[in-house]
């Protein structure tokens, strides 16, 4: 790199080094020439510039005044080097900056049309706009503000209108923006880091004088930047927001207006200047308040919610300017300038929402200022300094009376600021909140509002129709955080979740300063009054009373009043608060509402729909095809469409209230903590009767209430919670088992305590099991239904808590099986050998002779036991439990109603896993509901069928050989001539036959027949039937799912009986012959040897491989195993 030449600092050495280039330029105007001298004029330092700086400029402004055309790249080159010149040297003379502030607009300007830019290179533009900006903060003294002389406002205002055009209607960021830096540097209010020239509060009055003959055009033509495209880029829009600012800033400013102008006359000298010129009186600044107040708000709407948060950030910056300065000129636009403000408040960026505290802070100081001032001088003041409090109260009146129509009318961003506004609004006011709501009219306006705002929509068929699978959400017994699938609301007017989230801090904020029993109060008189209300103030008191507690407010303070900062309500007002809102919650009429409909013709319905007639079953053959399936359905049916809506969105109504009711329970404990433990006794039994509700949303509701209730009160688990509280709510639930027809919830309070309890509540509970099973048997018809699900829960508990060895068993993980010994080839042939000498009767007495030596047993072992009393030992309460609860479901396995009988049999299931640990209590009990059971299997509808199956399936895996002969000669028969009757049809069915009841009977008989052979150890025939049965559920053209069916059953089989289900299945399909592997043995011969590829192929071989591996690789080196040869043998011989 060339070393640095030292510039010239002697005045005539630079002349003479710079005459020669000046005096050629001023000859042959080129680019050349212009690039010359302004490399020579770079190597001269500042100083020394100074003084020959009219010097240098000479040429290069006689190169601008040449009439004529010019060449552009010429007049950028001059452009470029005049604006070197200018940012290293002042301008002393007036002359010089006015001739070349009018030169460098010509350059801009359009020959033919002055007022218009002219149509030149964005490069030109930029380079004069860069040097015009240069002038401007070259200015020396005060000889710039001669620019805001009358005599200059025709000069002045042809500059500003170029300027404003090409920030307009410009296409290149750059060229915009550097305009609208030059009518910032015009005004003497550029931001950048130059030092610039301070006016006097004379001289700013002067310019303010001037400037406000040009404040209608700059503000209407940057009010159109800043509203304009968004592609523009945010430095424009921001550049555009600071011209405005400044301008009103300059022209409104409170000190100017109040001091007002000097009545002169205008000079005469003037002539038709004088009627461009404006006086500033109190009238025109009113005039003029109002004007630009439409101006502002388009602008805030445009701005308020743009992507870019430099933008907000200078609209905050734009409110602290104009609320800082001309909060009195301005007086209709300090409405809007607070709600952008507060608006700001809840921005998402950080840096926007601490400038907007700063900002506020300093307006509550300026209010505060006022005020003490307005007190020492005079009252005009002391009013005027109330106007800030007042405005902003006025303004939340007013929004709030807006915001109803507001949020119908306007988009989900639209919304989300006007909330935040509102939000904003409350945050400045801060304590002074209690004071506004005190105003009945405002509490009225804002009550109101929330109502309308927040109204659900109903509408969703969903919400009704979802029913939990077991009446409660049953949770994992070592689980202790509960992650509630919680129905997200819909409202009518609005669809953001972020909207729904300022609403509620609203509500929260509106507790944290105001007055907790003026609320409480308030929207509980709305939600007494009107049932349209009654969701939406619900939803308003949780957020209050989470918000008077400061949960999910925000700890730092924007209000008006820094010095308060402590809620407004004690904890001593808040548990009265929340004792009165709950004794409202739970009353009756409001907490035992209607959330399913009538079911009483229902079940009859259900009985006609899912008749054995109208669906396949396993007893009857299905014969009667041709008939319309439709046709089962009742005409009863078909109801007025209006009134089954109407019926839908009262029981959505009854649904969310409840559902807001319960988290506003939960609510309340997390607002009191450990304080909530003495409200327990109101509150816990009725959200243990809500957990036991049909409803989805409902019983989620509920246990998510309970889950807050627990960690609020310090219990570590909903166990733990019901647990400690068990001894008042058996209690009650006693009571009102008594009285079951005015307290039908009661079975449910106890379903949902088994559910999430231990085997410590077992001897607790036990005299309660007696009562329902008491009250069951005085009313099998009416409550039936209402004490299985209780049943249900008691033995889902039971199995829970005392799982039996089989459970154990299944929830280890699996072990891998011993390996295989090696079959030894010389010991298989003598046993061979001596087995068929046992057929043919000899060794027969060899082997008896040692068996005729032993003694028959003698009846004297058990002498002792003789004299002995005959008592039975007592049973466990659990096993004594179960018995009584199997008793009760042997009665109603014959039931009319279809989901009686189904939850029977689900009862049923579980008593037999239950006892499955003491056999002497379990066959006894099988024997007695076998009949029973046997009229689910076969005769009874396809879904009780399967349920049945599965009871039988349990019953066969604990009893074992007790059911042998009775699954034999009773069951088996049926089952497998109701598969051997569905193959065919299963074969030839569509895809749509999976979605069929008949397919899921089949799947499921197919997948526990295997088991339940293997289990019961059947005998050959009943084998052999199983298996001519299940042949056809190999075929390829089977459903996927009843292939793999089929191959678990014959997997089963094969573990019983391997060596006849190998000689079964090679017989349908061998895969290659079998050679013998000695000579003296005779080749066998099977029927499945040589057949082609058919239906059945892919199936059985892959059977064979899985089952016989061994045997399948000697079959493909075409040897026969050894344990084939037996059965061949065997089966010959037969």
């Amino acid at each position: 790199m060339p070393p640095i030449m030292a510039q010239i600092s002697d005045p005539k050495i630079a002349f003479a080094y710079l005459r020669p280039a000046c005096v050629l330029l001023t000859r042959a105007p080129t680019v050349t020439n212009v690039e010359a001298l302004s490399g020579q004029v770079k190597e001269v330092d500042d100083a020394t510039l100074q003084q020959l700086q009219e010097y240098v400029l000479f040429p290069l402004r006689f190169v601008l005044k040449v009439p004529g055309p010019k060449n552009k790249k010429l007049v950028q080159a001059v452009a470029e080097a005049v604006s070197h010149v200018l940012q290293n040297t002042c301008v002393q003379s007036w002359e010089t900056l006015r001739d070349l502030f009018s030169e460098l607009c010509l350059c801009l300007s359009s020959p033919t049309d002055p007022g218009k830019p002219a149509d030149t290179s964005e490069e030109l533009k930029s380079a004069v706009l860069r040097c015009l900006d240069a002038l401007l903060h070259a200015a020396y003294g005060d000889i710039v503000f001669k620019l805001f002389e009358p005599v200059m406002l025709p000069g002045l205002g042809a500059a500003i209108s170029l300027l404003l055009a090409l920030a307009e209607k410009e296409k290149s960021r750059d060229v915009q923006a550097a305009a609208l830096k030059c009518l910032q540097a015009l005004t003497l209010q550029c931001d950048c880091t130059q030092e610039h020239v301070v006016p006097s509060s004379s001289e700013r009055c002067a310019m303010g004088s001037t400037m406000a003959s040009f404040l209608p055009g700059i503000t209407v033509a940057v009010a159109r930047i800043i509203t304009g495209d968004l592609r523009q880029g945010h430095a424009v829009t921001i550049g555009a927001i600071k011209v405005w600012s400044r301008t009103v800033g300059l022209v409104m400013e409170d000190a100017q207006i109040q001091a007002g102008e000097p009545g002169k006359t205008p000079s005469a000298d003037l002539g038709r200047i004088a009627q461009l010129m404006v006086h500033r009186t109190q009238a025109w600044a009113e005039s003029t308040a109002g004007k630009l107040s439409v101006l502002l708000r388009k602008i805030i709407s445009c701005t308020s919610s743009h992507q870019h948060w430099r933008v907000r950030l200078e609209m905050v910056e734009l409110d602290d300017h104009l609320l800082a300065r001309c909060s009195q000129s301005l007086g209709e636009c300090v409405g809007p300038l607070l709600e952008a403000l507060v608006g700001a408040v809840n921005d998402e960026e950080p840096r926007v929402r601490k400038r907007c505290e700063a900002v506020l802070s300093e307006v509550s100081q300026r209010s505060q200022r006022r005020s003490i001032s307005g007190s020492d001088i005079t009252s005009k003041s002391s009013s005027s300094a109330q106007t800030f409090t007042d405005v902003l109260s006025e303004n939340l009146h007013s929004l709030t009376t807006s915001l109803p129509r507001l949020m119908r009318t306007s988009d989900d961003q639209k919304k989300l600021f006007i909330l935040n506004v509102f939000l904003g609004y409350l945050k400045v006011l801060g304590p002074l909140v209690s004071a506004v709501l005190n105003s009945a009219a405002h509490l009225e306006r804002i009550s109101k509002a929330l109502m309308q705002v927040l109204e659900l929509d109903v509408m969703d068929v969903r919400i009704v129709e979802e029913r939990s699978p077991a009446a409660t959400i049953a949770t994992s017994p070592g689980s202790q955080h509960y992650a509630a699938h919680t129905q997200r609301k819909h409202f009518l007017y609005f669809t953001d979740g972020k909207i729904f989230s300022a609403l509620m801090e609203i509500c929260r904020t509106l507790g944290y300063y105001g007055n907790i029993y003026l609320l409480t109060d308030h929207f509980l008189d709305l939600y007494r009054r009107s049932s349209a209300y009654r969701k939406q103030a619900a939803m308003v008191l949780n957020e209050i009373v989470r918000g008077a507690a400061g949960i999910g407010v925000a700890a730092e303070g924007h209000g008006l009043e820094s010095q308060v900062r402590g809620r407004s309500a004690s904890r001593e007002d808040l548990e009265v608060a929340v004792a009165s809102v709950m004794e409202e919650y739970t009353s009756l009429h409001n907490w035992h509402l209607i959330t399913v409909s009538e079911e009483t013709e229902g079940d009859r319905q259900d009985q006609q729909l899912l008749s054995p007639s109208g669906l396949f079953s396993i007893s009857n053959n299905v014969s009667d095809t041709k008939a319309n399936p439709l046709q089962v359905i009742p005409s009863s049916f078909g109801t007025s469409s209006s009134s089954t809506t109407s019926a839908i969105h009262r029981l959505n109504g009854n649904i969310w209230q409840l559902c807001i009711q319960l988290e506003g329970v939960g609510c309340f404990a997390q607002a009191l903590g450990r304080d909530f433990r003495p409200l327990l006794m109101a509150s816990l039994y009725p959200v243990l009767e809500k957990a036991g509700e049909e409803t989805l949303l409902v019983s989620q509701a509920a246990l998510g209430s309970m889950w807050d209730i627990s960690e609020a009160c310090g219990y570590h688990s909903l166990k733990e919670l019901i647990n400690e509280n068990s001894d008042y709510l058996l209690n009650d639930i006693s009571l009102n088992l008594q009285r079951l027809s005015q307290h039908p919830q009661a079975p449910r309070v106890l379903t949902v305590m088994l559910t999430h309890s231990d085997c410590s509540l077992l001897p607790l509970v036990g005299d309660i099991v007696q009562d329902v099973l008491a009250a069951l048997d005085l009313s099998y018809d009416l409550k039936a239904a209402l004490f299985c699900a209780v049943l249900h829960a008691l033995m889902k508990a039971l199995a829970r808590w005392f799982p039996s060895s089989r459970t154990r068993e299944s929830a280890r993980p699996k072990q891998t099986p011993p390996p295989k010994e090696v079959l030894d080839i010389r010991q298989f042939l003598l046993d061979l050998r001596k087995q068929k000498e046992l057929a043919e009767g000899i060794g027969i007495e060899d082997d008896d002779a040692p068996e005729d030596l032993v003694p028959p047993p003698t009846q004297c072992e058990d002498v002792e036991d003789v004299g002995g009393p005959d008592v039975k030992a007592e049973l466990p309460a659990h096993i004594g439990v179960t018995k009584d609860v199997m008793e009760r479901c042997i009665h109603l396995l014959s039931d009319p109603s279809l989901r009686l009988r189904l939850k029977v049999l689900d009862v049923l299931e579980l008593c037999v896993c239950v006892l499955s640990e003491r056999e002497d209590e379990l066959l006894p009990m099988a024997h007695r509901c076998w009949p029973a059971l046997l009229q689910r299997l076969t005769a009874d509808d396809p879904l009780a069928v399967l349920r049945a199956f599965r009871v039988l399936c349990t019953l066969g895996e604990t009893c074992g050989d007790f059911l042998r002969r009775r699954v034999s000669k009773e069951v088996l028969p049926k089952l497998s001539a109701s598969l051997v009757r569905q193959a065919p049809v299963s074969a030839k069915a569509g895809p749509v036959y999976t979605h069929t009841l008949a397919y899921k009977l089949q799947l499921a008989v197919l997948r526990g027949l295997g088991s339940l052979c293997q289990r019961l150890d059947l005998g050959e025939a009943d084998l052999d039937a199983v298996c001519e049965a299940c042949l056809p559920y190999l075929s390829c053209r089977q459903p996927i799912r009843l292939q793999e069916a089929g191959r678990s059953v014959f997997q089963h089989l094969i573990q019983v009986d391997p060596d006849a289900f190998w000689f079964t299945l090679n017989e349908l399909h061998c895969p290659s012959p079998y050679v013998p592997p000695h000579p003296d043995l005779q080749p066998v011969h099977l029927s499945g040897m040589g057949r082609p590829r058919d239906e059945y192929s892919d199936n059985v071989l892959r059977l064979l491989t899985e089952e016989f591996g061994s045997a399948a690789e000697t079959a493909a080196a075409n040897e026969l195993p050894l344990d084939a040869i037996d059965s061949c043998l065997t089966r010959t011989a037969y």
